[in-house]
């Protein structure tokens, strides 16, 4: 099964800019709604060339973890 990475960078201002890597085809957009979910409202989108490729048929299992 392929591996997907999420990078969530949060500015000082509070701002949150997430990129998902390795998520081909509209797996990307799943992601997307689950952590708007988690961190609130969708501001802006803007989608990479791997959401043009074929989707994969890899199914997506969500969930967060805390570190502490």
């Amino acid at each position: 099964m392929a591996q997907h990475q999420i990078e969530i960078v949060i500015s000082k201002d509070g701002q949150v800019k997430v990129h998902v890597k390795g998520a081909k085809g509209k797996a990307c957009v799943e992601y997307a709604k689950w952590l708007a979910e988690v961190v609130g409202k969708i501001k802006s989108q803007q989608l990479t060339s791997e959401y043009y490729e074929p989707d994969s048929k890899a199914g997506i299992d969500l969930h967060q973890q805390a570190k502490g």
